[in-house]
């Protein structure tokens, strides 16, 4: 199947989640949180990553980032230096252009009815 989108956007967006691991009992995950904002403090913003949103959940060791980036071995690295959490990192695209794309492909579905 050979769908036509003329259209489609040039960037790589990406939602990414984490969630603090499991630690065996209270000491541990305290020193778990000493030791991520110890290596949070002096982490620089690579240059090729642009956060467009970077929040944490209330309440919660974990949050949530929406992060532009050509080169997705950049969130590696930032999901590997922080290795006390676990990541979840999902591709995005704005909903505009998604809509975009989605016109263009019924339009072609139906074309083949």
């Amino acid at each position: 199947m050979n769908t036509p989108v003329t259209e489609a956007p040039e960037y790589r967006k990406y939602v990414v989640s984490w969630n603090e691991r499991p630690t065996a009992g209270p000491s541990e995950y305290e020193a778990a949180q000493t030791r991520i904002l110890d290596v949070f403090r002096q982490w620089d913003m690579p240059k090729g990553m642009t956060f467009h949103q970077f929040v944490v959940r209330i309440g919660d060791w974990g949050g949530y980032a929406v992060i532009e980036t050509d080169n997705i071995a950049e969130i590696h690295v930032l999901t590997t230096a922080l290795a006390a959490f676990s990541f979840r990192v999902e591709p995005v695209i704005d909903v505009m252009d998604a809509v975009a794309i989605e016109l263009q492909a019924m339009a072609w579905r139906e074309e083949i009815a």
